[in-house]
């Protein structure tokens, strides 16, 4: 069993109201199948996310991310003497290992996994899988001080006009431990909100999945009762969309970069 690099990420989970609705919806979007009861979600028979009953209707519906750990209680002294929080502390899920959530300074709620016995083969990168992680915040200098001092992530500094975007545009690129900073070992990111956000949207971990085309992908989800928070547009990592499932729960599509047609 392969032990991943703390901090990395290593599953997202959605609790959702309607457990059966949102089988259809992720069934549809991605063609993700499921056993009888709650829990995994699979594509080609593989683990690739999971969709579970909400225990408590007080909590949002959403996306939650895992950071992967060795010793959960330990990561949870040192997210709080950083600056962070634990909204739920560590415990144990049998042979899945121990889960925890925690918030980084600027409010944005993120889980711990503490590998366990049983932990699967977790599928990414391919269409219907994760991709891709952004953690968006008003306080860029606390989280990234936060996150390079619990997980050691190395970040990069993205380049305004590389990225299409106006002077002061503010974005991390965040790789792990180990590798060059960098697009080449990045899992994900750090933007900033800025006041084209609503006020009222919190520090938050945008998860992204990987689509063969997110134009198609917007409009499945249209059809199957979701709908569309940014509509698509082209970055030079592919072309991405924020969208809502049909409870509410928000996520990202992210197309790979189409391939120059070639000239005769």
């Amino acid at each position: 069993m392969a032990v991943r690099t703390e901090g990395t990420p290593c599953w997202v989970d959605a609790q959702l109201p309607d457990l059966e609705a949102g089988k259809r919806f992720y069934g549809g979007l991605f063609g993700w199948t499921f056993g009888p009861g709650p829990g995994e979600a699979l594509l080609d028979g593989r683990p690739v996310a999971g969709l579970l009953p909400k225990r408590d209707g007080r909590m949002p519906t959403t996306w939650t991310l895992y950071l992967a750990t060795p010793d959960a209680g330990t990561l949870a002294t040192r997210i709080r003497a950083a600056g962070g929080r634990m909204v739920m502390e560590p415990y144990p899920v049998g042979p899945f290992g121990v889960l925890a959530l925690a918030a980084d300074p600027g409010g944005a709620v993120f889980g711990l996994r503490q590998q366990g016995d049983d932990d699967g083969s977790w599928a990414t990168g391919a269409p219907g899988t994760f991709r891709w992680m952004e953690v968006y915040t008003r306080r860029p200098d606390a989280v990234d001080t936060f996150y390079a001092g619990v997980f050691g992530y190395l970040g990069r500094q993205a380049d305004a006009r590389e990225e299409g975007r106006e002077p002061g545009f503010d974005y991390r690129v965040w790789s792990p431990p180990g590798a060059r900073p960098g697009d080449g070992g990045a899992f994900g990111g750090r933007a900033v909100l800025t006041d084209d956000f609503p006020a009222e949207l919190p520090g938050h971990v945008l998860v992204h999945f990987a689509v063969r085309d997110c134009d198609e992908a917007c409009a499945t989800t249209v059809r199957l009762g979701g709908r569309i928070a940014v509509p698509p547009s082209d970055t030079p990592h592919g072309r991405v969309a924020v969208l809502h499932d049909d409870q509410g729960a928000r996520f990202a599509v992210l197309a790979a970069p189409r391939e120059p047609s070639g000239t005769p």
